[in-house]
Formats: structure tokens, C-alpha cells, sequence
């Protein structure tokens, strides 16, 4: 049995146990275990590098019990490669499951990729609601027997399906008297919902989910986009190494050549190494014209003679404004603003990545506008 047969199996074992039996499997693993196995579980959305790496090693030592799965790289003393087991079997298989995961590898996480073994005084800068529950959890995997190694598995794996489910079901109600709805007031639920303080990652796309819906209505009523279409939106989590697109949003026309590209910068100035990177994509992916939109600091005069550079050496329109001034810009030329908040909605219950808060916030900014029956 390989590590994909593996993870496939003990997954299928969890999410078949009845209450009963997964509560005895629970009570052969100390409480600080369970406690650790929760922590990972409930941040699998937005730590998605430690659930993938521990669940990497955790398949590892059931396939192979004599091997110390601390020292999860070749370079290491007696260490193996948990990169390439994880992008050969393990992320694949969490993907087709249905589970969370990475890209390509929870070991392109910088913080997890440090060529130290994953000792309880490892000095990787791992996010601190899933540091030690991660550390503790591997090191006791080491001072244990393989049929707790497979519980840990099992128990890890049923909490990872059902924090999915609890952030995929959410549902938001529709707007009760859209004829009400100003743009004053969609962009004041717009600002709360993007810069709400959550405590976890993932609110940087609720930009790019808004964007998206807009286009969404502006390629079927703005001449310029009536004969285009939207690329699907990709994974927000995928670095530039592993992206295959533009930005994140494209629009291509009928004969598919890159007409213009999207990049939202949610809270990140704009200077010269955002530019530079900009301009990479532009002579790779070439678009007639590339959008930046940004809530930080557009340091223009820094990036003003980049911007000169790239129009006369490509010939691309390189376009910089605000995250929110542009979408009012853009709700005022639409149609339907009812319409936008729908296909905003839409987005938000479907999305993966986002998390459960992201969505339950945006459900409590749309019930406010409709027990008041009028605008903010």
C-alpha cells in the first residue's frame, strides 16, 4: 500500500465512524494530543502548510515505522524527502478527497522548509496557534506505537472534513428590497467586510471574490468586454513560482489573447519590488493592459519612471488606484447593484479558501441591510 492508498483509506475510516466509535478512537490519545490535533484542524484553511506537512508524516510513519519522521528532508542525518512523498501522493490525494491543500507542497511553506528536524525546539517561524500543537504532535508520534499513529491519522483527518463543511455551509440571505440599496451602502459593507480583524488568513481575496463578481456584470454591459470572458479565478494561496496566471483576474478575448489583468493588493503598498514583479508578468503573459488595485500606499513617485519604462518598452497601460474607489467607480456603471451583491454572495458560500469567519461576517453585514429594510 503507498501513502495515497494509505491516506485514502484511514480518511474513509473517519468520516464512516458513527459518534460512538470516533469517540473511542478519541479516548486512546491524551487530552493535550486532542487538543493539538483541534488546533491544526481548526486553522487547516489558513495554515494549510502544517495540516498538509503533518499529515505527510503521519502517512510516512505508517508506511514506513523505522524511519524518524522528524527529519523530514535527504540532507538531514538519516532524514527522507517529505517534499517529494507530499507532491507525489499526499496533496494530490487531499485534493482529490476533497480536503483542503496546498498547490503543490506544504513544504514550499518557508517556514516549514528549514533544513532543521521538526524537534520541540525547532526554530521555524510557524504561525502560533499551530507551532507547538504541530511540534508536540510529532514528537509524540515518535514515542508511539502504529496503532496511535493511525488514530492521531483518523482523528486529524474526520475534525480537517468537518472544519470544511462548517466553512462551505453557510448560507446568506438574499437582499429583501434591492430597489434600497445604495452604492454608499454596498461599499460600506464592502469596507467592514474586507478589514474586519480576523484572527486568521484569508481575507486578502475577499477583494479579489468582489472584483470578480463586478467583472462578472461589466463583461455582458461594457462594450470594451462584450465580445471577452473571465478566466475561472484561480488559488489565491499559490505563490508566483507555482502560478500560472497574469494576475488574479484575467480577461481574455474571442480569439484568447490577454486583453487586461487583475492584481489586488489588499493592505500592501505599492513600490518598486510590487512593480518589478508586475513587470515580469507583463512580458511573460502579455496583456494590452494591467490593473493594480491597492488599499496600502501607492508610492507613485518611486514607481512613476516603471510605469513610463514598461508602457514604451511593451507597450502594456499599467493602471494603479484604490481597492474601494474603484469599486465604486465600477458600481456606478453597472446595471444592477442587487445583481453584484447576489453574484458577491455566491462567491463567498462557495469559495475553499476563504475562511468560515470571512463568510459568517459578510452573513451578518447582509442580514443588517435587511432587518433594517433601508440602507446603512
Amino acid at each position: 500500500m503507498n501513502h495515497a492508498e494509505k491516506l485514502t483509506q484511514l480518511y474513509k475510516i473517519g468520516i464512516r465512524m458513527s459518534e460512538i466509535e470516533f469517540d473511542k478512537v478519541k479516548k486512546t490519545l491524551p487530552t493535550e494530543i486532542i487538543k493539538n490535533i483541534s488546533a491544526i484542524a481548526k486553522n487547516c484553511l489558513n495554515q494549510k502548510g502544517a495540516y498538509t506537512v503533518l499529515v505527510t508524516l503521519l502517512i510516512h510513519k505508517l508506511i514506513d515505522p523505522k524511519q524518524d519522521v522528524r527529519y523530514h528532508q535527504d540532507q538531514l542525518k538519516n532524514g527522507f524527502s517529505g517534499r517529494t512523498i507530499d507532491t507525489k501522493y499526499i496533496t494530490p490525494t487531499l485534493k482529490k478527497l476533497g480536503l483542503p491543500a496546498m498547490a503543490e507542497s506544504g513544504w514550499l511553506t518557508r517556514t516549514l522548509e528549514q533544513p532543521y528536524p521538526y524537534t520541540l525546539d525547532y526554530e521555524g517561524k510557524i504561525k502560533k496557534s499551530v507551532k507547538m500543537p504541530f511540534l508536540e504532535i510529532v514528537d509524540y508520534i515518535e514515542r508511539s506505537n502504529e496503532s496511535i499513529v493511525q488514530n492521531i491519522t483518523i482523528v486529524l483527518l474526520k475534525q480537517v472534513y468537518d472544519t470544511k463543511n462548517l466553512a462551505e455551509n453557510v448560507k446568506i440571505k438574499p437582499i429583501i428590497n434591492p430597489e434600497n440599496i445604495t452604492i454608499h451602502s454596498i461599499i460600506d459593507c464592502l469596507e467592514k467586510h474586507f478589514n474586519f480583524k480576523y484572527n486568521v488568513r484569508g481575507a486578502s481575496k475577499l477583494p479579489v471574490l468582489s472584483f470578480y463578481a463586478i467583472f462578472s456584470i461589466l463583461m455582458s454591459e461594457v462594450e470594451r468586454y462584450k465580445t471577452c470572458h473571465l478566466n475561472p479565478l484561480g488559488s489565491h494561496t499559490a505563490s508566483d513560482r507555482t502560478s500560472k496566471t497574469a494576475g488574479d483576474i484575467e480577461i481574455f478575448d474571442s480569439q484568447n489573447n490577454l486583453i487586461e489583468a487583475i492584481e489586488i493588493k489588499h493592505k500592501r503598498s505599492i513600490d518598486i519590488s510590487v512593480i518589478l514583479d508586475i513587470q515580469q508578468k507583463i512580458y511573460k503573459f502579455n496583456p494590452y493592459r494591467y490593473c493594480i488595485f491597492s488599499s496600502g500606499e501607492v508610492k507613485y513617485e518611486e514607481i512613476k519612471p516603471y510605469i513610463i519604462e514598461i508602457s514604451k518598452t511593451h507597450g502594456c497601460e499599467l493602471i494603479i488606484n484604490g481597492i474601494l474607489p474603484t469599486l465604486k467607480y465600477y458600481l456606478r456603471l453597472i446595471s444592477s447593484r442587487s445583481e453584484f451583491l447576489k453574484i458577491y454572495s455566491t462567491l463567498i458560500e462557495a469559495d475553499k479558501e476563504i475562511n468560515h469567519c470571512h463568510k459568517t461576517k459578510w452573513r451578518e453585514l447582509i442580514d443588517v441591510l435587511n432587518s433594517k429594510q433601508i440602507v446603512i
